[in-house]
């Protein structure tokens, strides 16, 4: 039975973050995940997981400066010391939101250095998150993104990201498999599953192309989930997608499949 995790920076828009968790478990969702959770002290938000029984499935880490264009620095040279110095507070939140997964954005390609820098950055800094969080049981993730919504950005496919994380060869860090971006970048997507295999850490869906609710557009989304199924994956599948017309009205989607799951 697939797991479904609300995205609640995409989800419940109509509604104060706070009361989004509320609404989540409502709609039937068991988890949530977001992007940058820093904006509301922890405590708050582990009392909105607690009280509305909720599993934080997933955040991200600190991406730099959101609004200025910036999607991360974990592979962008020069800003080692800047990457690192937010990981105490990765793990604060971590640990008080019982969140054992945490996303490193990669960030948009630095044209002062060279492709091969960037990497060397990216494996240096994930092999320092990883031993600095293995303690806490905190896995940190990399996850592709598409060039046409994130232009530049130094991740884009996904055996890119099977080969940096053998390479990393850490236990605890693995591979954010959000299927929207996979297919607009690599495609074939029951084989690609089949080839990350263990190294999947989470999985997000969204429709393609428009990025809506995901029994739309070219996915078929039911096979996918049986293919995960055959690749081992057992945790949550996060819902990282823009509703079409209101959170709730687009959800027919979450009660068919649940239902039918069973």
């Amino acid at each position: 039975m697939s797991k479904f995790a609300a995205n609640l920076t995409m989800l419940f828009t109509e509604l104060p973050f706070i009361e989004r968790f509320a609404a989540a478990r409502a709609a039937g969702f068991e988890a949530v995940e977001c992007l940058f959770p820093y904006e509301w002290p922890a405590a708050e938000l582990a009392r909105q997981l607690r009280e509305n029984g909720l599993t934080q499935a997933l955040f991200n880490m600190p991406p730099g400066d959101w609004a200025a264009g910036e999607r991360g620095m974990a592979a962008i040279p020069g800003r080692e010391a800047e990457f690192r110095a937010q990981l105490p507070k990765v793990r604060d939140y971590a640990l008080a939101l019982g969140c054992t997964k945490v996303h490193a954005m990669s960030g948009i390609v630095d044209p002062a250095y060279t492709l091969a820098a960037h990497r060397q950055t990216l494996v240096e800094n994930i092999r320092f998150a990883a031993d600095f969080l293995t303690a806490d049981g905190i896995k940190v993730l990399l996850e592709p993104l598409n060039s046409r919504d994130v232009p530049g950005y130094f991740l884009a496919h996904q055996h890119d990201a099977l080969a940096l994380v053998e390479e990393i060869d850490r236990p605890n860090v693995g591979v954010q498999l959000d299927l929207y971006h996979a297919q607009i970048m690599d495609g074939d997507l029951t084989r690609l599953i089949a080839k990350l295999g263990p190294a999947i850490g989470h999985v997000q869906i969204a429709s393609v192309p428009d990025r809506h609710e995901p029994d739309r557009g070219e996915i078929h989304y039911p096979h996918l989930f049986e293919a995960l199924a055959r690749a081992g994956y057992q945790g949550w599948i996060g819902c990282e997608y823009h509703p079409s017309a209101g959170t709730r009205e687009g959800l027919g989607w979450l009660r068919q499949w649940q239902s039918t799951s069973r």
